[in-house]
C-alpha cells in the first residue's frame, strides 16, 4: 500500500505544499444546503425534525459537491509516532508502549479494532515516527503504512521536535495517504493517533495558539499525578519560549513543538478538503492536527467534523480555536479514533436517511404547511 514517494521531499518545497494548501476553498453552502434541505423538507417528518442529522446530510452535501452523496466506506487513519519528550516522564507509559500498541491495531486487539468493526469501518495504521523496527510481517500487512520520518522526535524540553523539513514531510505524508485512501474507495475518513506522551506536545500547541497557560490545558492523561502535570506545564512553557522560530508560521510551531502523528493528521485533513471527502477528527491529540490544518488553511475546517469531546482538560480550549460543535460526549478520552469512528456511524445514518426515506409524495402522504 506505501509508497516511499509519499513524503519524499525531492520535488517538494514549502512554496509548493502552501501552494497546494491554498488552494482549497470554502464549500459552497449557499448553493448545496438549498439543494440538500429541498429534499429535506420533502421528506415524510416534520420540518427539521430530525435536528443536528439534518445539519450533517447539508455540509456532507456541501463537502461533496454531490445532490445525493453515498459515504458507506468508512476508514479510520490511526497515525503512530513516539516523542523525546518521553524520557522526561511525563506519562504513565513507557515509549515502548507505542509500538506494542501498533501490533495490537494490525492484530485486531484493540479498542479502535472492536469499535470499527461494530460500525463497519476500516482501520488503517500508519507509522510516521515509531521508535522501533517493524518486520515484514507488518510492512507485508494490507492495513499497515510505514511512512516512518524518523524513530521518534526530539525532547521538547531541550531542543525543537524535529526539523522543518521533517515537518514537510510529516505534513505531505498525511495529504498523500488521504489521498490515497479515497482514490481506493473511502468516501468518509476519520483520524486518530497512538504516541506515549503526545498529549504533551498536543497541550503545547493548543497553548500556543489559545493563548491559555499551559497549566489550564494540561490534563491527567494517561493516569499521571499532580507533580508529574507540573513537570509536562514547565516542560511546555519551556518548549513555546525557546522551540519556535517563527510564531507566524504553522510549520514552524509544528517543528518545534509539534509531533509527527500531528503534522500527519493535519496533512490528512489537508488531503480529505483537497479531495472534497469529508474527514471526522477525534479528540484531543486530532484536534490538535486540525488546528495546525486550520492555521495553515482555514477553509479547511469546511470539510471536517468533531468526532467528540474529549474528557481531556484542554479539549474545550481545543474545540474553541476550531469552532466546531462536537457529535458525541461520551467521556471519553482514549484516543486512537474511537470517537471519530462512533460518530462517522451517526453521519452515515444521517446520509441514509436523506438518501433512502421517503418523500410526501412517494409516500402519498399529505405534508404541512411548514414542509411546503
Amino acid at each position: 500500500m506505501f509508497n516511499e514517494k509519499i513524503y519524499n521531499l525531492n520535488n517538494l518545497n514549502k512554496e509548493k505544499l502552501l501552494s497546494l494548501i491554498k488552494s482549497i476553498s470554502p464549500t459552497d453552502k449557499k448553493k448545496y444546503y438549498k439543494i440538500a434541505e429541498s429534499r429535506l423538507n420533502r421528506l415524510i417528518k416534520p420540518k427539521e425534525s430530525l435536528g443536528r442529522l439534518e445539519k450533517f446530510v447539508c455540509d456532507v452535501v456541501a463537502i461533496t459537491e454531490n445532490k445525493r452523496p453515498v459515504v458507506k466506506n468508512k476508514y479510520v487513519c490511526v497515525f503512530a509516532g513516539d516523542h523525546g519528550v518521553a524520557f522526561e516522564n511525563v506519562s504513565a507509559f513507557k515509549q515502548e508502549v507505542t509500538a506494542q500498541m501498533v501490533a495490537n491495531f494490525l492484530s485486531g486487539g484493540a479498542a479502535i479494532n472492536t469499535i470499527a468493526n461494530s460500525v463497519n469501518a476500516k482501520v488503517i495504521v500508519v507509522d510516521v515516527g515509531v521508535n522501533a523496527d517493524f518486520g515484514d510481517d507488518f510492512l507485508n500487512n494490507e492495513n499497515f503504512i510505514n511512512a516512518k520520518i524518523n524513530k521518534g522526535t526530539n525532547n521538547i524540553y531541550i531542543e525543537p521536535a524535529m526539523s522543518y523539513d521533517d515537518a514537510l514531510k510529516s505534513l505531505y505524508a498525511g495529504i498523500n495517504i488521504a489521498e490515497k485512501l479515497i482514490k481506493e474507495g473511502a468516501n468518509i475518513c476519520s483520524t486518530g493517533d497512538m504516541g506515549i506522551a503526545n498529549t504533551t506536545p498536543s497541550s503545547a500547541i493548543i497553548s500556543f495558539y489559545s493563548g491559555v497557560e499551559p497549566k489550564m490545558i494540561c490534563g491527567y492523561g494517561t493516569g499521571v499525578d499532580r507533580k508529574t502535570i507540573c513537570k509536562k506545564v514547565m516542560i511546555i512553557e519551556k518548549a513555546i519560549k525557546h522551540n519556535i522560530i517563527d510564531e507566524q508560521d504553522p510549520i514552524s510551531v509544528l517543528a518545534g513543538i509539534g509531533g509527527f502523528e500531528i503534522g500527519a493528521i493535519a496533512g490528512f485533513i489537508i488531503g480529505c478538503a483537497l479531495k472534497k471527502t469529508p474527514v471526522v477528527v477525534d479528540g484531543f491529540i486530532s484536534t490538535a492536527g486540525a488546528v495546525i490544518a486550520a492555521k495553515l488553511n482555514n477553509n479547511c475546517l469546511d470539510y471536517m467534523f468533531l468526532g467528540h469531546l474529549s474528557k481531556e482538560k484542554g479539549h474545550k480550549t481545543a474545540v474553541a480555536l476550531i469552532n466546531k460543535k462536537p457529535i458525541l460526549n461520551l467521556d471519553m478520552h482514549l484516543g486512537e479514533g474511537t470517537g471519530a469512528v462512533l460518530a462517522m456511524k451517526i453521519i452515515e445514518a444521517s446520509m441514509d436517511m436523506y438518501n433512502n426515506m421517503l418523500t410526501f409524495d412517494e409516500a402519498d402522504v399529505i405534508a404541512s404547511n411548514k414542509n411546503k
